[in-house]
This record gives structure tokens, C-alpha cells and sequence, in this order.
């Protein structure tokens, strides 16, 4: 049974003091930390009374690239890179490096060290060079011999550990190049090495082999390479031809596989070995059996593999017993009798766990409930890395938390006693408080505590503190007490706005609106608005899951609205207030309930259309807004404030606002009555009904309550059917209640494929109506002239004919006729 353990297992916490930003680190055995930064190496103690102090500092040849410790042989070995190139060295007899200027020795592996120089190499560091035909990606030391194993691109190549013994007191380390493991079709990530066990990992492959020596050591017998049969490509009939091919047209995805033990052969991987050591060498590999083969497919949906399917943390877990050796490396190395040998790979989401000794059988899988970064396995626990806090100090908060302390007797237990002037509060203590604040929690704290609370950030994290001044916990601090503190800040590393804005909030508690003024008018209203995106609860803060405006959110409403709707806007644009949460907090700031809809909230939605939100936001702002205005329009209702944008304004600044049609003046100019409120309601509806962006089908079932009676209904129904293409019942309509606006219509609408509608349809309806005579022939008869005389450009003298009325007078249309048969001669 596995059981997942939610902790931090950390008897301390302490901070290493490094002096550059690490790059690469590793464990140093029981009682060292190694970190690399560019070329310097830096050794700390991680045991012992001097915890985490430099142990001892070296620079390196090139840039790390990759660090590895073995314990066994007690060195360290780097992949670095110089001028473009990539090296591979040892730092052996590290210890003896006590200052960073210290001599060091550089050697060639394989040199022979003669006894003269036994003195020399007992006291200061040496770094063995390990020269390579190919670029070295990755290497593993046995934790059992000590042995290191470098993976290239084709090649693996093995260093056997080494100890040159001069006398008695103090063996040389060193190595021998004494075997390279040729192999083809995976290129190696991650490699894994244990007394002759080789584990091979790439982004998506696991590939395991035992290195098998001669039965009778010591004998010269030269090995057989050995090739694996029928592998899967030429077993498919494929050959590189075909591949290629495929390789041009097609992106290839293999499947997913496992083949353990001998059927692992067939993985289509090729692994020959090549001896290169000396023929006195005690242990010699001479064949490989391949073990395991684990493949995993890739996600088809992206030509670039996503970290969510990378395999990482590969690792071979040996299970031995100790005894002492009685041979010739007495008391320089211990003997380790292999019992058991599990190997270890994972994915993001899932552990494997396999056991290779005597039969290969997968033993576990783990499922993470986070993704992981990292895992490593020990013979007790499996530790896996998803608290994307890497700062020591966070840890602190879950203990915190699980404590079941208010802030409030946290801080009760600080010794907030100073002798010297100087206090020093510990890092875990100031993250749980700032996290705290953060989160709004219900808990306000005292004058006091919150005094003591400044106090604290003011000597730990000055730049922490407006932002802990806006935190509703902090609602009993004295703005005078706050107001000297925010004086000391010096801000010139940090944003000056923040604070400024921080003072303003203060001086309106204080009632001190000339020193508010003096704090605002210092910074340009872009930088303002900047300042509230910075920290959002200098206008919004929450208590009890609800959201309520701030003093200062209620003075710019009266004083600064466009500021504060501006303000407002940046926030949703960076993603520190949702639609709903800004809707609700102006109805609240303007003290409306339910429906009704304060003006300024809707400046705000008309400040979003200008801002240009994504599209799929825009269709249900056009309804909040026409809805608005529908319903003002219908109730002729004037706003509550004065609204902060006219139509023009709108026209001329966002694309959303089209122009009004000129035959829509025409229509309005008829309604003597309505007041200004009334008219700019009505024109940011047309406006709004004119622009490109709006859909027209959407706001037809809403027209209801905008009767045809009025001016405004009339316009805006004759709007929508104009964009519906309803031309034929839009001048039905006009000629009846508007005929003076038929003609502007016409001119405006009845272009192009809809031009025909002069002739066809206008010309017949107003002959028509002149029959019928009434109150408006005289309209009619003018918008007929009018009509005559376009029909007369367009058409043809036959054409023309043919349209006009048979009953009608000829004295009448006799001019139109004369200028229709002489207009060829004319042009």
C-alpha cells in the first residue's frame, strides 16, 4: 500500500548565503552542498555547528553546465562549457581547498603521479581533465564503485574510478577510460549508472542494460559485439529510404511500448561495446543484456513535445549491505554486496518504479496530484517536487496556518524587545504576516498590533508596506502613525505612485483634503490609474465575501469620476477585478439595488467599448448598453450624474459608434420637446445601431417598450429594418408618419443593387398618395419631383415610359420626359 504524505519534512530551514544566483546545485554526500553560478563553485556545510557556511570556493575552467557528486571516491565532476566547446572534468581532493586562491593541480586522466609529488597532491585540489570525441550531455556516478559514466550523442563512455597508491597514508584518485558503449536511435537526456547496470533515458524512452563481465577475471579474452536481432524497423520491412519519405511528408508518432527482459532486444535500439581499457584491468564488461525498453507516445495535437509528456528524474536505486574490505584499498574504500536494484524514471503526472535485479517486473506507479518538477527516490520515501514557492521561507506558512493562530496571537508571541536598536524579524514570520494581509481576511487587528505590524515591515520590507497599509486588517492603524512611516520610505527603488496614493488614502482619513490635493495633483491621472492597478484595494476591498468601495473610491466619485471609471477599467484589463465584480462594485459605490443602473456604471461600459475588449465580450456590453438607454428612452428617464461622454465624443473615439445616418437629423429634428438628456440617449443608440460592430437581430425583440408614436421609437425601429435590408417597409413607414425624410432616406439607401427601388417602389407609392390628396399632398407631390428627377438620370426615355402613370397628367411629367430624351446629347 502507498500513502501520499502532504508535508515538509525539514528538521531546520536555514538560507545559504550564496554569493552569485545559482544555477546549478547538488548534494555533497552527508555533509556538503555544492552550487555553481557562471565559473565559480561554491561548497557549504550542511552538517555539523558550521550549518550552511562556506566550506570552500573554487573557480571552474568554463561555465557549468551540470553538476554531479559521487561519495564513493569523495569528488566532484562538472560538464562545462568554454569559447563554445563543452568539457568534462573531476575536482577531486576538494577539501583541501581552503581559500579560494590556493594553487590547484591540473592533470591529464590516466597521468601517472610519482612519488615525489605525494606531498603536493595531499594538500591541495586537483582537477583531472577527460578529454572526448563527442560533446558530453549528461553523466552518472556509481554510488557503489564510484565509476562515472559520460553520455554522448551516440556513445556512452565509462570511467572506471582509480587509486594510485604512492604510499600507504594517502592514495591518489584518478581514472581510466575502460569502456565505450556504442549505441543508436536514442539519444540520451538523463543516464543512470550502478555496478555495471546502465540506465538510458530521452524525452519520451527508458532503456536498461546489464553489463556482464568475463566469468574468469584477469584472463584476456576479447570481446564479441553483440547485435540485437530482427530489430522493429527492419522487421516492418521498412528501410531508411521508406523513412526518409515518410520522414519529408509525414510527422511520424510511434506507439507506445514495454518490453521487459529479452524481448527488449526488439526496441530497435543497436548497442555494441568497445573495451578501451588495460588488459590488467581486474573487472572487464564484455557483453550487454538488455533488460527493459519503455516507450511513451506523444501528444499528437503539437509538432513541439510538451513538458507534459517529458520523462524526468531518472535514477538507480541500489539496495546493499556494507563489510569492510580486507584487500589492498584497506581503509580507503568499502566493498558493497548489491542486494536488490530498483530503477526509477517519471513523467509529470506519474512515477514508475521497476525492479532489475533477477527478474525485471514493474513493482509501482504513483500518481502526483500536481505536476511534478522533479522526484527522487530513497529506500524509505519517494520525494517529489510540485510548492512553486522555491523560497525557503514560504514554508513556514503551511505550519503557520495548521497552528490554528489568529494573526493576532501570532504577533502576541513575537519578542518585540530591542537592546541595540536594531531588530531582526525571522523571513517565515514576515511571509506569513504579508500573506496573511493579502488574503483580506475577516480578522481586523488592533491599533497596537498594527503599529507593531508597520514597525515590522518598515525594518524587514519597506517596499511591502502601502500595500500592507490597504489590507482591511489594518483598518484600526492611526493615519497619523501610518502617515510618518510612509515619509521614511525612500522611494526611489520602488514605485513612488504606490506610495503617493497610500498618503491620499491616509490624509482623507485625517480630513486633510489640502494635503489629499497636494498628493494627487503631484502625478499625471495615467500614472494614477497605474498606481490603483498596483494595488486594487486602495479603491476595493472585501470583508466577509463582500466588496465594498473605499473613502477613497467614494471622494474620486464626487470628485474624479472620469479617474476613478479609468481606474476602475485598468484593473478589469489586467485581470485584478472581473465584469460582474466591476458592475457590482459601482452599483454599490452610487447606492443603487437590483436593476437600476447607475450613470456611472454606465460610463464604465461605455469606457470598455472604447478600450477595445476582446470581441467575445463585446456582444453583451451592446446589450447592457442599449438596454440602458432603450429603457431611459422609453421611461424618459435623465441620468443620475452627468454622463462623462456625449455621442460626438463616443463617435469620435471609438470605432463601435458609427455615424449617424443624415436622414435620421431629419426624423429628430421634428421633436421639438425632447430636452438635451433625452437627445444624447437617443443619439448613442443610433450611433451605436450605425456602427459596424453591432448586431442588429439581437436588439429587435427589445424595441417593444420604444413605441413608433415617438420620434425615438420611430427612428430607431426605421434603423434596424434599414440594417435588416427592409428598405420597402422603411418607406412605408416614412411616407406615412415622416414623408420630409423620404427623399434624405432615399438618397442615403437606395444605391446600387438597391437603386431599381426609385422607380419600383418609391415612384408608384407617392402617385399613389397624390391620388388620395389629404394634409400631406404637398410633401408628397415635392418628394415626387424629387423622385421624377433621379428616375429621369437613371433610365432610358423606353424605360422611363413605362414607369410613369397612365392616368397621369402629361404637362405634368413633361419636362422630366424632354430631359430623359435629350440627356444622351447632353453628356
Amino acid at each position: 500500500m502507498v500513502q501520499l504524505y502532504n508535508l515538509h519534512p525539514f528538521g531546520s530551514q536555514q538560507v545559504v548565503p550564496c554569493k552569485l544566483e545559482p544555477e546549478r546545485f547538488c548534494g555533497g554526500g552527508p555533509d556538503a552542498l555544492f552550487v555553481a553560478a557562471g565559473c565559480k563553485v561554491e561548497a557549504f556545510a550542511v552538517a555539523g555547528q558550521e550549518l550552511c557556511q562556506p566550506r570552500c570556493a573554487f573557480s571552474t575552467l568554463g561555465r557549468v553546465l551540470h553538476l554531479a557528486y559521487s561519495e564513493a571516491g569523495d569528488y566532484l565532476v562538472a560538464i562545462e562549457e568554454k569559447n563554445q566547446a563543452t568539457f568534462l572534468r573531476a575536482y577531486v581532493n576538494w577539501r583541501s581547498k581552503r581559500t579560494e586562491n590556493s594553487r590547484v593541480c591540473i592533470r591529464m586522466v590516466g597521468h601517472n603521479v610519482e612519488a615525489p609529488f605525494q606531498e603536493t597532491f595531499k594538500d591541495q585540489m586537483s582537477i583531472v581533465e577527460m578529454p572526448l570525441s563527442e560533446t558530453p550531455l549528461c553523466v552518472s556516478c556509481c554510488p557503489v564503485k564510484g565509476d562515472l559514466l559520460v553520455g554522448c550523442t551516440n556513445k556512452l563512455v565509462l570511467f572506471s574510478l582509480k587509486y594510485q597508491i604512492i604510499d600507504e597514508e594517502f592514495p591518489v584518485l584518478d581514472f581510466e577510460r575502460s569502456l565505450i558503449i556504442h549505441i543508436h536511435n536514442i539519444t540520451p537526456v538523463e543516464i543512470s549508472f550502478c555496478v555495471g547496470y546502465v540506465a538510458v533515458m530521452s524525452d519520451l524512452e527508458v532503456l536498461i542494460l546489464k553489463l556482464e563481465s568475463n566469468p574468469k577475471n584477469g584472463e584476456s579474452v576479447h570481446h564479441h559485439p553483440h547485435k540485437p536481432n530482427s530489430p522493429v524497423t527492419q522487421a516492418e520491412g521498412t528501410n531508411n529510404e521508406t523513412l526518409q519519405l515518410e520522414s519529408d511528408d509525414f510527422v511520424i508518432c510511434q506507439k507506445p511500448m514495454e518490453l521487459l527482459g529479452k524481448n527488449s532486444e526488439q526496441s530497435g535500439v543497436s548497442v555494441t561495446l568497445e573495451s578501451t581499457g588495460l588488459d590488467d584491468e581486474k573487472i572487464k564488461y564484455f557483453h550487454v543484456q538488455h533488460l527493459l525498453y519503455r516507450r511513451f507516445a506523444p501528444d499528437i495535437s503539437s509538432y513541439v513535445l510538451s513538458d507534459d509528456i517529458k520523462l524526468h528524474s531518472l535514477q538507480l536505486l541500489p539496495i546493499y549491505q556494507t563489510d569492510s574490505l580486507t584487500s589492498e584499498r584497506k581503509n580507503v574504500s568499502q566493498e558493497k554486496e548489491l542486494l536488490s536494484l530498483f530503477c526509477f524514471f517519471s513523467l509529470p503526472h506519474v512515477g514508475y518504479l521497476y525492479l532489475v535485479v533477477k527478474s525485471v517486473e514493474l513493482m509501482s506507479v504513483y500518481q502526483y496530484p500536481e505536476k511534478s518538477q522533479q522526484a527522487v527516490l530513497t529506500s524509505q520515501f519517494l520525494h517529489v517536487i510540485t510548492r512553486l514557492d522555491t523560497q525557503y521561507s514560504h514554508l513556514a506558512l503551511p505550519y503557520y496556518k495548521m497552528s490554528g493562530l489568529s494573526m493576532a496571537e501570532v504577533l502576541a508571541r513575537v519578542d518585540w524587545a530591542v537592546e541595540d536598536g536594531s531588530q531582526k524579524y525571522e523571513r517565515g514570520l514576515i511571509f506569513y504576516i504579508s500573506h496573511s494581509l493579502y488574503e483580506n481576511l475577516d480578522e481586523e487587528l488592533s491599533e497596537e498590533l498594527a503599529v507593531k505590524v508597520v514597525q515590522m515591515f518598515h525594518v524587514a520590507e519597506p517596499k511591502q508596506l502601502p500595500h500592507i497599509l490597504c489590507s482591511p486588517s489594518m483598518k484600526n492603524i492611526n493615519p497619523l502613525t501610518a502617515m510618518s512611516y510612509l515619509r521614511k520610505l525612500d522611494t526611489s527603488g520602488f514605485s513612488s505612485i504606490l506610495v503617493t496614493l497610500t498618503k491620499a488614502a491616509m490624509a482623507l482619513k485625517m480630513g486633510d483634503l489640502d494635503m489629499y490635493r497636494n498628493e494627487v495633483k503631484s502625478h499625471s491621472e495615467m500614472k494614477l490609474v497605474c498606481g490603483f492597478i498596483l494595488e486594487p484595494r486602495l479603491l476595493i476591498q472585501q470583508k466577509k465575501e463582500q466588496m465594498f468601495p473605499t473613502e477613497l473610491a467614494v471622494h474620486l466619485k464626487e470628485t474624479q469620476p472620469g479617474l476613478l471609471v479609468a481606474s476602475i477599467l485598468g484593473l478589469q484589463k489586467n485581470n485584478k477585478i472581473g465584469i460582474e465584480e466591476a458592475d457590482s462594485f459601482f452599483k454599490v459605490l452610487c447606492g443603487k439595488d437590483g436593476d437600476t443602473i447607475p450613470q456611472l456604471l454606465v460610463d464604465f461600459w461605455e469606457a470598455q467599448l472604447i478600450a477595445c475588449l476582446p470581441d467575445v465580450l463585446l456582444q453583451e456590453l451592446f446589450f447592457k448598453l442599449t438596454s440602458q438607454y432603450i429603457w431611459r428612452l422609453s421611461k424618459r428617464q435623465p441620468p443620475d450624474t452627468i454622463p462623462l461622454r456625449t455621442s460626438k465624443d463616443l463617435i469620435n473615439t471609438c470605432s463601435h459608434y458609427g455615424l449617424i445616418y443624415p436622414w435620421v437629423n431629419v426624423l429628430i429634428t421634428s421633436d421639438s420637446l425632447a430636452d438635451k438628456n433625452y437627445t444624447e440617449d437617443l443619439s448613442k443608440l443610433q450611433s451605436l445601431i450605425c456602427g459596424p460592430s453591432f448586431d442588429i437581430a439581437s436588439i429587435v425583440p427589445f424595441l417593444e417598450p420604444l413605441s413608433e408614436d415617438t420620434v425615438a421609437g420611430l427612428s430607431v425601429q426605421v434603423l434596424c429594418r434599414t440594417r435588416l435590408k427592409e428598405y420597402e417597409q422603411c418607406i412605408d413607414t416614412l411616407l406615412e408618419r415622416c414623408p420630409e425624410a423620404v427623399i434624405p432616406y432615399a438618397n442615403h439607401e437606395l444605391k446600387e443593387e438597391n437603386r431599381t427601388l426609385w422607380w419600383k417602389k418609391l415612384l408608384p407609392e407617392l402617385c399613389r398618395r397624390i391620388k388620395c390628396g389629404g394634409e400631406k399632398y404637398q410633401l408628397y407631390l415635392s418628394s415626387l419631383k424629387e423622385t421624377l428627377s433621379v428616375v429621369a438620370v437613371e433610365l432610358e426615355l423606353r424605360d422611363f415610359l413605362n414607369v410613369l402613370p397612365e392616368d397621369g397628367t402629361a404637362a405634368f411629367f413633361l419636362p422630366y420626359l424632354i430631359y430623359c430624351s435629350r440627356k444622351k446629347s447632353l453628356t
